[in-house]
């Protein structure tokens, strides 16, 4: 790996295309360098995981209407949409919308946690939207993965977005872009001007993550897969886009991160180095935002220490800066105390999310998360004494480049009414690479199975597993393979109709009469 240094230049300095990050990571995505065992195995692993979590999250009305909307648009040969059957395509742009959507609705899947964070297997919709719509191989779709993974890691490694309140999907524009310029084999030049289009055009707040959040985090990466889709399509018909995107004079660093004087380091595999990013990555063995993960199972550890959870006076979890400051009391978002909450808000309140851990011993995608689960009385008691700290030496870890050292976890001290003090730390989580019980392949299986259960029926499983297991062999057409049909009931239906269903749905006028 090389580091790249990436600062605001003055438009009179003229900056060569070279020495600018965009064109740097379109010679990474132009580089064919070949993609290692581990690696297929891996980009196979995270395929499985993304279906499981669009499985889980199918009939949710996010999930439907993302689906609504694309069904507007079908076309040929494009792309499939999960929970349809193969032959029912839709353009591939829309395509990467409804699947985005469905992979993130459960904040469910991979991630990657550094300077910034992020969720890599959000390059999966867009890229293999590509692939199917343009009849590529699976050879193919595994160099444009292993890319879409290697520049959003690498991005999330050297530029923090989050101070500057700017959403993590303004990785995953370029990278989504770089991964699709890799599977078509698209010259390094093309794959520069995509790059910068998507940074411009995915660069958005990080409100859609902060107090009341809204079904809009999972539209938001869903969203950068779209417009990745779009840039590079505009692109290839010799469109360019606005440049130098990262250190222009006007540009993405100089007024919206660290200013004119900032410089970042960026990490980028050098010429013939392979793309091995995702080896870095880790998924979830439970719905719920990332640094959750670990103290869940903390939380599963602790419970019988504790007993009787009425004895609690108080819980403090000293943790790092971003747990505190996103999920925990340091956020300051009285919505995440709040029984009534969205579920997408109690998914980013570790308070509540510690306080349910406690009382099942468990935690489920669905049961966790429901009003009748939040509002419980006892949980709702607990919850509230439950508070977050920064740890100066957890904030290190969190930002450690040592695999040994990084940690994602905490340290929980549990005070009972009689001053008792019971206390318990952990690292990283269970399924975590170096945690108790590292995620496999026969794991990301068995998550789907439980996922896909009573939803995909079983013979549709094994054909998707199947089709994954072949996946680097897969021929030109048979991409379609990497998709899962269900019965319609299964479906669930979006809750109103959109501009998209008008010109066949007169009767929307009854709804919405025209203003006089």
């Amino acid at each position: 790996m090389k580091l790249h240094s990436v600062r605001t230049h003055k438009s009179a300095e003229n900056l060569p295309r070279a020495g600018q990050l965009a064109w740097k990571i379109a010679e990474v995505a132009a580089d064919p360098v070949q993609v290692e065992a581990e690696v297929v195995e891996m980009i196979g692993n995270r395929v499985i995981d993304n279906a499981s979590v669009a499985a889980a999250s199918l009939a949710r009305r996010p999930v439907a209407s993302a689906r609504a909307q694309a069904e507007a648009h079908p076309f040929k040969p494009g792309a499939t949409v999960f929970g349809l059957p193969q032959e029912r395509r839709v353009s591939p742009e829309w395509a990467a919308w409804a699947n985005g959507v469905a992979v993130r609705e459960l904040d469910f899947h991979d991630t990657f946690l550094a300077a910034e964070y992020s969720h890599p297997g959000d390059n999966i919709p867009p890229v293999l939207a590509v692939a199917q719509h343009c009849g590529l191989d699976g050879a193919a779709l595994v160099r444009g993965i292993a890319t879409g993974y290697e520049i959003q890691v690498d991005l999330v490694k050297g530029i923090c977005l989050h101070e500057h309140k700017i959403d993590h999907i303004a990785h995953l524009g370029p990278s989504a872009a770089a991964g699709i310029g890799t599977a078509l084999g698209l010259p390094t030049e093309t794959i520069y001007q995509a790059v910068q289009n998507a940074l411009h055009v995915t660069t958005t707040t990080r409100q859609s993550r902060k107090g009341e959040i809204s079904s809009w985090k999972a539209y938001a990466p869903a969203f950068a897969g779209k417009m990745a889709i779009e840039a590079v399509d505009r692109v290839m018909r010799g469109e360019g886009a606005p440049s130098p995107a990262w250190e222009g004079e006007d540009g993405f660093i100089a007024y919206l991160l660290s200013g004119p004087k900032a410089e970042y380091q960026v990490p980028l595999p050098e010429k013939g180095e392979p793309k091995r990013a995702i080896l870095d990555t880790y998924t979830k063995e439970h719905s719920a935002e990332y640094q959750s993960q670990a103290l869940i199972d903390l939380a599963r550890r602790m419970g019988p220490k504790i007993g009787d959870l009425t004895r609690v006076r108080s819980i403090v979890i000293h943790t790092s800066h971003h747990t505190h400051y996103v999920i925990g009391t340091g956020a300051n978002d009285p919505q995440k105390m709040d029984p009534a909450a969205s579920r997408e808000t109690l998914d980013h309140s570790i308070m509540y999310i510690f306080a349910v851990a406690l009382e099942d011993g468990s935690w489920h995608h669905e049961k966790s998360y429901a009003p009748e689960r939040a509002g419980r009385p006892g949980a709702v008691e607990l919850w509230r004494k439950i508070s977050t700290v920064e740890d100066p030496e957890w904030t290190r870890r969190y930002h450690s480049q040592d695999p040994g050292q990084k940690a994602f976890g905490g340290r929980v001290v549990v005070t009972l009414k009689g001053g008792a003090v019971i206390s318990d730390e952990i690292a990283v989580a269970d399924a975590h690479p170096s945690g108790a019980r590292p995620f496999t392949r026969p794991d990301y299986i068995r998550k789907f199975r439980a996922l896909a259960e009573g939803v995909i029926a079983p013979t549709e499983q094994e054909r998707f597993i199947a089709a994954v297991e072949r996946l680097p062999s897969l021929r030109s057409g048979e991409l379609s393979e990497l998709t899962f049909a269900v019965e319609p009931a299964r479906l669930g239906a979006a809750a109103a109709h959109g501009i998209f269903d008008w010109p066949s749905c007169g009767h929307l006028q009854q709804h919405f009469p025209p203003t006089t």
